[in-house]
């Protein structure tokens, strides 16, 4: 899998999300296999730039691996001061949003809903591609409505404009995450361009990653919300990929460090305040299925300081092992 002049380790991808793909969750994904891993999408508005909340977001300088970072509007002139700050302050590669299913994106036409705007999609790619010397990629979905799949369209746009890879999402925009993925819009996708066409959707697991390169012909996958609480999927996936044998499960144990280090990473990005707070829901996907009752997450829920969260989770661990 290549994107412009970057050859990635391998074709596994970690989506953007919003509010979860920061830099403690990136850098995890990537120590676990992902062969690239895209920020959570920033606003092209200026004015939110400076508040401390998109600060966070656009530290890259110090991050490891290809850095992608995804920003999303719908004013060509704006993405395109975007995409310069971002590569100023260290991206590699910027990514367009064009796959956000969220009301309060779309309601400024962002996200998913230009998909409704050929011109404008094409407006914006090329303000971008033209605004930076970094390679732009696009993430899409396959239409906006299921009566309305313009993604070959709109692919073939970003085609025409310089866009060097396209991550499709199997879904509509008025399907938001309901339902099922479907995989043959992404399959003549693929059969209509030449770029690097990413899957995306429902990859849950090494064998639904396969199934889902077979189906469509895609260059790569992109791992979503399966990856919440589970950044060693990347190394599974990998893993299974490359030699069709299922790895086992990690032990207890590593799943303890693992979710130590990621809290510890979220203290020190977000401070001893909000780190806590963000701290909690990732923490109530690692332990989805140990804790299927809820009890263990609503007290961890209550804590409010960073070291009493980390003994806390040393603490249940050691019960957990136990039982």
């Amino acid at each position: 899998m290549r994107i412009g002049p970057y050859q990635l380790p391998n074709n596994v991808i970690c989506a953007p999300m919003a509010g979860v793909t920061d830099v403690a969750f990136r850098q995890l994904c990537r120590r676990f296999g992902a062969g690239l891993a895209v920020s959570e999408m920033l606003s092209s508005n200026p004015l939110v730039w400076q508040s401390e909340k998109s600060q966070k977001r656009m530290t890259h300088q110090a991050e490891s691996g290809i850095r992608s970072v995804q920003i999303a509007g719908a004013d060509p002139a704006q993405m395109a001061e975007a995409a310069q700050y971002n590569v100023e302050l260290g991206a590699d590669i910027i990514d367009i949003n064009m796959g956000c299913p969220a009301k309060k994106v779309n309601k400024k036409l962002a996200g998913s809903a230009l998909l409704q705007f050929p011109q404008l999609v094409e407006q914006i790619i090329q303000a971008v591609v033209q605004a930076v010397s970094v390679p732009v990629t696009l993430k899409i979905r396959t239409g906006w409505h299921p009566d309305h799949k313009n993604g070959v369209e709109i692919a073939r746009i970003a085609e025409a404009n310089g866009i060097q890879a396209l991550a499709v999402h199997g879904r509509t925009r008025a399907c938001m995450y309901k339902g099922d993925a479907e995989y043959d819009t992404i399959r003549a996708i693929k059969q209509a361009i030449t770029l690097p066409v990413i899957a995306n959707g429902d990859v849950t697991s090494p064998q639904k990653a396969k199934m889902v390169l077979d189906t469509t012909g895609a260059d790569a996958i992109m791992i979503g919300r399966a990856a919440q609480g589970r950044p060693w999927i990347f190394r599974e996936v990998v893993h299974f990929l490359a030699t069709g044998q299922e790895l086992a499960p990690p032990e207890l144990s590593e799943v303890e460090s693992i979710l130590q280090e990621h809290v510890q990473g979220l203290h020190q990005l977000y401070g001893p305040h909000l780190g806590p707070r963000i701290a909690r829901k990732h923490v109530g996907w690692y332990l989805a299925e140990h804790d299927a009752a809820g009890a263990f997450r609503r007290e961890f829920n209550a804590i409010e300081l960073p070291e009493q969260q980390l003994a806390a989770l040393t603490m249940y661990f050691h019960q957990l092992a136990a039982t």
